[in-house]
């Protein structure tokens, strides 16, 4: 019985000895403010940029960023995923959760612009020189599905605008976002693809042909707002104004982005 007394003695003490070590750690986490962010596929190498240089301004933040296309991200918003800022490549996808009531009044402004591009993989680069040559030079091509990926929307109305869409329909590979068409061109598992020019900053092969036409389609922007139910809205507020800022708008185009305006 003694030995069995010393010996859970000697299990609690250790126990509390092994607490003690981590209640600092504990503390310290728990001190943080935790903005969860849910972000356009498009903007990932741009925000991560970003979230290291304000996680180092600011120790007190951290930002956890969930990077897939608009829709998938709208459709999570609109199933209850804790959401504090919602960064669209599209103003459909937040027209919708503002007409549904899930966005904070008053916190929704336009962020950035952006370009649309043709590319093509690297066995294409000698034979296809403009979307005219998709026609008999193509065999297949990669988009954005249009109804959930803003860049597979704007591709969509560009090759309608230049009386393409129905000659290429049937060779068209629907990707779930812009990285997935970049993949399709670079592996050479389609000819030609569609992307922002913001995605050609990680574009290892292949090469960039053309860009979308000047009123081939509707305006490219990234508008931004906090979620209703957002439980931090003072640090949301200050990220966003953050990325307003003259020193983000550098970084941003850094990655081919085009700021709608900073504050400087």
């Amino acid at each position: 019985m003694r030995k069995t007394t010393v010996a859970l003695i000697a299990l609690f003490s250790a126990a509390t000895l092994l607490l003690g070590s981590l209640l600092p750690v504990t503390t310290y986490a728990a001190d943080k403010t935790l903005i969860r962010i849910s972000a356009a596929m498009s903007l990932k190498n741009a925000l991560s940029d970003l979230k290291t240089r304000y996680e180092q301004m600011d120790p007190n933040v951290e930002l956890e960023i969930n990077y897939a296309s608009s829709g998938l991200l709208q459709k999570q918003i609109e199933q209850g995923a804790p959401v504090d800022i919602y960064l669209s490549a599209g103003k459909k996808q937040m027209d919708e959760l503002e007409a549904k009531g899930f966005l904070l009044p008053g916190t929704r402004s336009n962020l950035l612009g952006n370009a649309l591009v043709l590319i093509v993989s690297k066995e294409k680069k000698s034979q296809i020189k403009s979307f005219a040559d998709l026609i008999d030079k193509a065999q297949s091509i990669s988009i954005g599905q249009p109804e959930t990926v803003p860049a597979g929307k704007y591709a969509k109305e560009t090759l309608t605008s230049l009386k393409l869409w129905e000659k290429l329909e049937k060779r068209i590979m629907f990707a779930k976002d812009v990285r997935q068409v970049l993949a399709y061109v670079e592996s050479g598992n389609v000819d030609a693809g569609m992307v922002y020019q913001t995605d050609t900053v990680v574009l290892k092969s292949g090469a960039v042909v053309a860009a979308a036409p000047a009123g081939s389609h509707s305006p490219i922007v990234y508008p931004m707002a906090i979620i209703k139910d957002t439980k931090n809205r003072a640090e949301a507020e200050k990220f966003m104004t953050f990325l307003k800022t003259a020193a983000a708008a550098k970084v941003f185009e850094k990655y081919k982005f085009i700021p709608l305006g900073s504050q400087h």
